[in-house]
C-alpha cells in the first residue's frame, strides 16, 4: 500500500489538473486522502460501490463519480472525482491508470526490500539467496558493510527518507527498515575502502541528518562483508555495536564494532557469570553502596589514565581531598585504583555493573 502522505500528494495534483475536488478511500471505505472538507456524499457513493455483489469499474452518480482500483483482480483503492465534469469517465480512468501503476511499481521495490530484510536476518538459504539476488540484479561478490542508524527519539520518520534521498537513488547502496524502527543503510564499497572511510560515512550521516533533519541519532556499524551472503553477520554485528553502545559509550554517536574493546566481551558474557564476578570484586555488596560523587570522581581519575593532580585540577578539588575519595574505595573493596592491576579491575567491575542493570531492566 502507497503511504498516506504519497496518495495526499497524488490527490492534490490531482485536484489541481482537473480542477476538481478529488479523494482516494480503502477498500473498507475508509477516506486515506483527500482535497474536501465535504466527504459524507461521496462517502455513500464510495459505500454503494463497495456493497456491490459484483464490483464494477466505476459508479457515476450526481454528486460524484467513484472508480475501482484494481492491482490484477485485487481492489487496492477508490478514486473519487466529487462533482460532475466533463469526459469525467475518461479522466477518471487515466487517474487510475496512473495510480495502477504507480502501485505495481512500489509492489516491485517492496519485494526487493524485502529479499534485503531476509538477507540481513539470514532467513534465505544460499540457494534462494543466490536466484534472488539473479532476479534483482544485485552483485554477489561486492564489498559491503552495514550500517544502523538509530534517532535517539523514536518515531522520527523523516530519517528514513532523508537517507533515501541521500544514498538510494542511482546508486549499489540499499536501505530498507527492519523490525519497524531500525533504519539500514547496506553501503557498497571500493576495493580500496578501509574502516577510516566508512567512519567518515557514519560521520556524515549524523552529520547530515542533525543539520538537515533536525534529528539526533546514533549511527553503529559492522565488519566489511566481502561477499552478499556475509552481510547478516555485518548486521549483527552492528546491532550489537548499538546495545553495547547504549550500555558502555552513551555519550558517543558513532559505534563501531570492531572498536568496541572490552564493552564487546562483556557483552556476550552469561549474567551469571557477570553477577559472580561482582560479587567477588565487592564481597557480596552492591555497586549502589558508591554513591555519584564517588563514582564520578574515580571515573575522572581513569579519563586522566590515573593522574592525581591532572584530575583534581579538573575537578577543583584539593589533592588531599580527592585522595580522601580514593581512599574510601579501597576500604570498601580493598582496591587501590592508584595501582594500574586494582585500577583495571576496578573499571572492569564498573562495565560489568552497568551491562548486569541494563540486562535485568530489559527483562
Amino acid at each position: 500500500m502507497l503511504s498516506n502522505q504519497v496518495l495526499q500528494k497524488i490527490m492534490v495534483d490531482t485536484s489541481r489538473i482537473l480542477n476538481q475536488e478529488c479523494s482516494i478511500w480503502s477498500e473498507e471505505g475508509k477516506c486515506l486522502a483527500t482535497t474536501s472538507k465535504e466527504l459524507d456524499a461521496v462517502q455513500e457513493d464510495v459505500e454503494n460501490l463497495l456493497a456491490e455483489a459484483y464490483l464494477t469499474e466505476m459508479r457515476i452518480t450526481q454528486t460524484s463519480a467513484c472508480f475501482a482500483v484494481c492491482c490484477g483482480e485485487e481492489l487496492q483503492y477508490v478514486f473519487a472525482i466529487h462533482g460532475v465534469m466533463d469526459s469525467v469517465e475518461m479522466a477518471g480512468k487515466l487517474c487510475v491508470s496512473q495510480l495502477t501503476n504507480m502501485i505495481q511499481v512500489y509492489k516491485k521495490l517492496m519485494d526487493k526490500n524485502r529479499f534485503f530484510q531476509d538477507l540481513l536476518l539470514n532467513n534465505l538459504p544460499q540457494v534462494e539467496l543466490f536466484n534472488q539476488a539473479k532476479r534483482w540484479n544485485v552483485p554477489v561478490e561486492t564489498r559491503r558493510v552495514v550500517f544502523l542508524i538509530e534517532p535517539r527519539q523514536a518515531g522520527d520518520n523523516l530519517v528514513l527518507e532523508t537517507l533515501k534521498g541521500l544514498y538510494a537513488k542511482g546508486t549499489k547502496d540499499v536501505i530498507t527498515s527492519i523490525e519497524g524502527d531500525k533504519i539500514v543503510l547496506i553501503k557498497a564499497l571500493d576495493k580500496s575502502d578501509d574502516y577510516s572511510e566508512i567512519n567518515q560515512v557514519a560521520k556524515v550521516i549524523a552529520d547530515t541528518l542533525s543539520a538537515e533533519a533536525m534529528v539526533d541519532i546514533r549511527v553503529a556499524y559492522g565488519t566489511i562483508g566481502e561477499e552478499l551472503q556475509e552481510l547478516s553477520r555485518s548486521y549483527k554485528e552492528a546491532c550489537m555495536a548499538l546495545e553495547a553502545g547504549r550500555v558502555f559509550y552513551a555519550d558517543r554517536t558513532i559505534l563501531a564494532y570492531n572498536e568496541l574493546g572490552i564493552g564487546r566481551l562483556i557483552y556476550q558474557l552469561p549474567l551469571s557469570l557477570c553477577e559472580m564476578f561482582l560479587k567477588e570484586v565487592f564481597c557480596g555488596n552492591a555497586m549502589e553502596q558508591f554513591d555519584k560523587e564517588t563514582l564520578a570522581t574515580v571515573n575522572a581519575f581513569f579519563k586522566n589514565n590515573l593522574n592525581i593532580s591532572e584530575t583534581a585540577r579538573q575537578m577543583y578539588l584539593h589533592r588531599n581531598t580527592l585522595g580522601y575519595r580514593l581512599d574510601k574505595i579501597t576500604k570498601t573493596t580493598g582496591l587501590d585504583v592508584r595501582k594500574f592491576d586494582d585500577a583495571l579491575t576496578f573499571k572492569i567491575a564498573l562495565m560489568v555493573s552497568e551491562y548486569v542493570k541494563f540486562t535485568q531492566s530489559k527483562e
